[in-house]
């Protein structure tokens, strides 16, 4: 094992929509982890590889596969676009290798196609719509309507929503489905007002949140609706303008104001990036780093020794505090629902978040 090149692949989107809230920023994250295990592991020196799967799933399932069997990489971390992760995921599975899910959500990770490779450890659908499901509608939010991207990502946070609303005795009066690539956002607004709902889930991302904050905008409708982004994240806020994303809540597994450690490292990455880091670029660095610490306590990369000692350590850095993998492999750590605050109020142009309720994990990421 000594003297091995431990090689970790970092594969996402890097140069496409989702570079800002991954891409090259998660490298660099991964590059800080790396750094912070003073660049070895039993003994060993680390490398990175990254790749660009540019969206694309077939693409994705190449890299993953030639990395296994021709690079000798040992870990691959999974990068944002669910589509991709799960074609990455099965090649891990099919090959017995470690692979560890950051950027994707899609809840069919540790569902339906759960394995003892692949560790989904950063957020997932279940988590983005049950926090905030349960937390609002128990506050007295009880009438959700939904406004759904028409692809399977789209629907899971519709459905976990759902499910999270009916069990904390809420009900969905309404929902509407939105196309890919939807530009006119106010047909939906207006359903959404006339339906008498008093929170507005928007089960959708990135371009399509931004359009329908404009349309929510337009038609005065925020001071009318409490507006969830269920796959929100601070680029997206940074993009859109924190005066037009104020009032907006989400649900997020990591903020860089939580606590003085993680202000500490998001100013070192700010130092290397020029931007704030996005949740996933700091579960990035985390996942790096809890895997070179456990192949450096157990003295070697063997696939079914490292993802055995993974899953039965308590997990603790500047990301996660004491996050532990249940059987599927699924993280379990806290998840938090967070509301955008007004400018006037930020004592940085990155400082956006007002924070509403912290969840533990068991209750973040339930199994039904």
């Amino acid at each position: 094992m000594r003297h091995k090149t431990i090689r970790v692949g970092f594969c996402t989107d890097l140069t496409g929509p989702y570079r800002n809230v991954d891409g090259l920023g998660g490298a660099e994250a991964i590059r800080m982890a790396i750094a912070d295990v003073e660049g070895e592991a039993a003994g060993s020196r680390v490398e990175l590889l990254l790749g660009d799967h540019h969206n694309d799933s077939e693409q994705a399932k190449k890299i993953a596969f030639d990395w296994y069997t021709q690079s000798g990489v040992d870990l691959i971390i999974s990068g944002v676009n669910s589509d991709t992760s799960l074609a990455m995921s099965g090649v891990a599975a099919d090959l017995h290798r470690p692979l560890m899910v950051v950027g994707a959500g899609t809840s069919v990770q540790t569902r339906e196609r759960a394995s003892s490779s692949v560790i989904q450890y950063a957020y997932n659908t279940v988590a983005l719509a049950t926090v905030p499901g349960l937390v609002l509608t128990s506050k007295g939010d009880s009438r959700w309507f939904y406004i759904t991207a028409d692809y399977p990502f789209g629907r899971e946070l519709e459905a976990h929503g759902r499910v999270a609303v009916s069990t904390a005795g809420g009900t969905v009066v309404g929902a509407v489905i939105n196309p890919h690539g939807e530009e006119n956002f106010v047909p939906y607004i207006e359903a959404a007002l006339e339906s008498g709902a008093q929170v507005l889930g928007l089960a959708n991302g990135h371009a399509a949140l931004i359009k329908a904050m404009k349309a929510m905008e337009l038609l005065g409708a925020t001071s009318k609706l409490k507006v969830v982004g269920l796959l929100t994240f601070i680029d997206d806020i940074y993009e859109m303008g924190q005066e037009q994303a104020k009032g907006l809540y989400l649900c997020d597994s990591w903020y860089w104001t939580r606590d003085a450690e993680s202000r500490a490292w998001a100013h070192r990455f700010f130092l290397r990036q020029q931007r704030m880091p996005s949740s996933l670029q700091a579960a990035d660095y985390s996942a790096v780093k809890q895997y070179l610490q456990t192949v450096k306590e157990i003295g070697s990369t063997d696939p079914d020794a490292v993802t055995g000692a993974l899953r039965s350590r308590v997990l603790d850095d500047m990301y996660v505090k004491s996050g532990r993998i249940r059987e599927d492999g699924m993280m379990l750590h806290e998840m938090y629902l967070l509301k955008i605050k007004e400018a006037s109020l930020s004592s940085h142009p990155w400082d956006c978040y007002d924070l509403i309720a912290t969840v533990s994990g068991d209750q973040a990421f339930p199994t039904v």
